[in-house]
């Protein structure tokens, strides 16, 4: 396996993620430690998780992992903070008063002194970027952050990240997590470039489009039973689209025509695109994640590349997966719809979506 470097540090992560979203929503903990053991021990170096994964359990089963194996120093710990940790008007967003507060609840929750990767889950417009910017620096300079990054942003807002910190010495992102998969290219419009003109480091998530890629869905039929199309609904319900199925049911076909792993493939694409740094897989049990390993030593093939290409052309989408962004037009526009029509307030905590 060969180890990729995080943006422009030192640092080098394994070119799969272990993504913890699952974490006691619906795995259960004992096989969730098991799960982090065992990606621990397939050479898997850096594990993604959120202070809105299970209200904050996620972390906590990730600290009591590695508290049980002893392997802290082992793996780079990458959690979040954005989205709504209590009621009030302050426990939520990218403001000072609430990243400090976070990310010393996310160090408690997770049994550690530090955390090497901590991402603004989604950009907060209605904070000036110096204040969350300069929260950020300082969480840096006490030693509890070690890098930091966004997940989910327009690539003007990353870019617009990378000048501030420049300008005014602050700490700067190093990574942007967004979404990409064969079904949604549009990273390879803006963001990719930018990434790589800026030396930041891209994690993928959702690389498997939801399992369309892994031909989990047939043609008008239910949702699969313990899918998050089932369990969850809302914004993962919107993402599995007619063409998106026939188009995962076309690839997941021609992996196996090849002999390979529908799901494998999947992933491995996102691995050996052009600025990705790694894909963020999120297994639900150790089987699953054990039938992910592999790829850490794949490569795709010239001629798979080509036929993916055709399936879905670079830089398209054929199933949005930035349905959980707010700043994303069509999705401003269908909110105030929605929320106009249910008189529901479109800040509340039940339209925060943690992916």
């Amino acid at each position: 396996m060969e180890y990729r470097r995080l943006g422009r540090t030192g640092v080098l992560v394994s070119p799969l993620v272990l993504g913890t979203d699952n974490l006691a929503n619906p795995t259960p903990r004992d096989e969730g430690i098991r799960m982090i053991h065992a990606a621990i021990d397939g050479g898997i170096n850096l594990i993604d998780t959120s202070n809105s994964y299970a209200a904050g359990e996620s972390e906590r089963i990730i600290g009591e992992a590695l508290e049980q194996n002893g392997r802290r120093d082992d793996v780079l710990i990458a959690t979040k903070v954005h989205y709504p940790t209590g009621t009030g008007p302050n426990d939520r967003g990218n403001s000072r008063l609430h990243i400090i507060r976070a990310c010393e609840d996310s160090l408690k929750r997770l049994g550690v002194e530090h955390v090497d990767l901590y991402q603004l889950h989604r950009p907060d417009f209605d904070t000036p970027l110096e204040e969350t910017l300069g929260a950020l620096d300082d969480l840096v300079h006490s030693g509890k952050v070690r890098y930091i990054g966004s997940s989910t942003a327009p690539a003007w807002h990353v870019v617009e990240g990378v000048m501030t910190s420049e300008r005014r010495g602050l700490a700067r992102f190093v990574t942007e997590q967004s979404p990409f998969n064969l079904l949604d290219r549009r990273l390879e419009n803006e963001m990719l470039p930018a990434c790589q003109r800026h030396g930041l480091g891209v994690l993928a998530w959702s690389p498997l489009a939801m399992g369309m890629l892994a031909g989990r869905y047939s043609d008008g039929a239910p949702a699969p039973a313990g899918s998050r199309v089932a369990d969850r609904g809302g914004i993962y319900a919107e993402r599995v689209t007619p063409a998106g199925v026939a188009v995962g049911n076309r690839f997941a076909a021609m992996a196996r025509e090849r002999g390979l792993d529908p799901a494998q493939l999947a992933i491995c694409f996102v691995k050996d695109q052009p600025g990705i740094t790694a894909p963020i897989i999120g297994p639900k049990n150790v089987a699953q994640l054990v039938g992910l390993l592999p790829v850490l030593d794949m490569i795709l093939p010239e001629e798979i590349q080509l036929a993916c290409d055709e399936l879905v052309p670079p830089g398209s989408v054929v199933a949005s997966f930035f349905n959980s962004a707010p700043w994303m037009r069509w999705k401003q526009l269908s909110r105030v719809t929605d929320d106009v029509e249910s008189n529901v307030d479109p800040t509340s905590a039940a339209h925060a979506p943690t992916r």
